[in-house]
């Protein structure tokens, strides 16, 4: 009983959690389905270009080379060399758990990324001009899915690892500002509506908040029986 008492508080902070990251999903959703860009996107894109010329950014003139610097913190090949470092760290450090956990997270993230690309096949913003490079379709944003699901398992994975609750804040909100500025990156470079940021960043906060529950669920759950193992 003392267990379950324990446990209920968070399971229910967990399921609100995803209630309403999964809610917003589906607002935005329904609105990106609409066929057409909304107002509030649109004046977005076009408040970080001068209005004279929109192919220019805002900004001193090393503004957009610091921008896209920070978009590939969320680049699939900065992503996967970052994984693959942190994997094959765990697996060689005896901690195959932990490298089960980062590979799971991540190659799910990817394929919901995808998936929901496919599925909603939304075109790419033509209201500004792109200052990026790209060719998928736009929702939901596939650098704000991933930098969230990565820095996120990583920042989580490291919390488990310290005592103090101001270095498990501290992990926490770095791995939050690196996606969030990941995600800000892609529309001052016009190549995504902020709903598609949106909507990225709460598929992969949501996924892995999942995948951190289920894994710290397992590890206490296999904690007695792999005593000195570790």
């Amino acid at each position: 009983m003392r267990l379950f008492d324990s446990w209920q508080p968070r399971a229910i902070a967990s399921l609100l959690v995803l209630a309403t990251f999964g809610w917003t999903f589906l607002v935005l959703a329904d609105y990106a389905s609409d066929g057409q860009p909304h107002g509030m996107d649109l004046k977005l894109l076009k408040s970080f270009r001068y209005g004279e010329d929109l192919s220019d950014l805002r900004g001193s003139f090393w503004f957009g080379g610091m921008v896209r610097d920070i978009t590939a913190l969320g680049g699939y090949a900065v992503l996967a060399l970052t994984t693959a470092a942190v994997t094959g760290f765990l697996a060689l450090s005896g901690r195959p758990r932990e490298a089960r956990f980062v590979l799971i997270a991540v190659l799910g993230g990817w394929a919901l990324s995808y998936g929901l690309k496919f599925a909603f096949d939304r075109p790419r913003p033509d209201v500004v001009p792109h200052l990026y490079d790209v060719k998928s379709s736009s929702f939901p944003s596939g650098h704000s899915l991933m930098s969230a699901v990565v820095y996120l398992t990583l920042g989580s994975l490291l919390t488990n690892l310290v005592e103090s609750d101001r270095l498990k804040v501290y992990l926490l909100t770095v791995a939050l500002l690196v996606s969030v500025l990941v995600g800000i990156s892609r529309v001052l470079l016009g190549v995504h509506y902020p709903s598609d940021v949106i909507a990225g960043w709460t598929i992969g906060l949501a996924w892995a908040h999942i995948c951190w529950v289920v894994h710290n669920r397992l590890v206490k759950r296999l904690k007695p029986s792999a005593h000195g193992l570790d």
